[in-house]
């Protein structure tokens, strides 16, 4: 299929692209990789009465690290994310779920702000924004604030964005040295959307779990956070008999959707054994 009939805008200044936005009243997206917009737009999905493109907007392709947070520039691509040695060095687990996402011709051209503001419930990026607490800057007509990961999501590719505005930034607290790690996915192919996924950070003090983070992907409307599942690793330590019963927990509070993937009840179980699975391989890291 075609899409509907859009106007075409190439902004070369983010107050030019907020002006556009504003113009089009609601009515307007934004092209940045376009990879999951255009095959809607393809079905029809989606019907815009505008692109407006960001592509030939500079100065929002950068990783940087200042002050204890790791800055990623809204255009910045994937597979950039993926070779970061920044990245790498300070935000391991955000270096093991990008190899996640999609397949290469996806990431050679998919971006940080595009993945986090299309919202989709099956991505990694909002999960690992969630996972490490991250926020993002937003630019609009009323100038600039930043959102954090907790007030970003409100549903099913739905986010708290305004209408005119642009995601500039994402920005995440570096991991603390020694931290453990783990991003645990079933697709169907490796590269494909996220049936489930559960991304587990740690921070230990010996036995003891000091704080503890646990988000999802693809099992309900939007990534969430498990905080109760957080609170009994805490409590409890990261012994298997508590690591089950975390995962148990993750599993209760977590809200699945069925779709022709998966089972609601599916889903639930997968939770259980990812976050099982990832809390094991986090406590291995030392």
């Amino acid at each position: 299929m075609k899409p509907a009939q859009f106007e075409y805008h190439a902004p070369t200044t983010l107050d030019e692209a907020i002006q556009l936005l504003e113009q089009y009243q609601g009515e307007a997206r934004l092209l940045a990789g376009g990879q999951s917009l255009m095959p809607m737009m393809n079905f029809r999905i989606v019907t815009p009465a505008a692109l407006v493109d960001l592509n030939r907007i500079s100065g929002l392709d950068y990783i940087r690290s200042d002050n204890g947070m790791v800055h990623v520039g809204a255009m910045t691509r994937h597979r950039t994310v993926e070779f970061s040695p920044v990245v790498a060095e300070r935000l391991p687990l955000l270096a093991e779920a990008i190899k996640l996402v999609a397949h290469l011709p996806i990431r050679s051209r998919g971006t940080m702000g595009g993945s986090l503001a299309h919202a989709d419930p099956a991505a990694e990026l909002p999960m690992v924004l969630q996972a490490l607490e991250g926020e993002v800057v937003a630019r609009g007509h009323a100038g600039e604030r930043v959102i954090k990961a907790a007030d970003l999501f409100e549903g099913l590719m739905t986010t708290s964005l305004a209408a005119d505005e642009i995601i500039v930034e994402a920005r995440f607290p570096a991991m603390p040295p020694g931290a453990g790690f783990a991003v645990e996915e079933y697709a169907r192919r490796r590269g494909d959307f996220a049936i489930a996924a559960v991304a587990a950070l740690i921070e230990r003090d010996g036995e003891r779990c000091v704080k503890a983070r646990l988000a999802t992907a693809g099992v309900g409307p939007m990534a969430t956070r498990l905080g109760d599942a957080e609170t009994i690793l805490v409590a409890g330590g990261l012994g298997d008999t508590v690591i089950e019963q975390a995962a148990a927990k993750a599993a209760e509070i977590v809200s699945p959707l069925s779709d022709p993937h998966a089972s609601a009840d599916y889903r639930r179980h997968l939770t259980h054994v990812l976050t099982a699975r990832a809390l094991r391989r986090a406590r291995s890291i030392h």
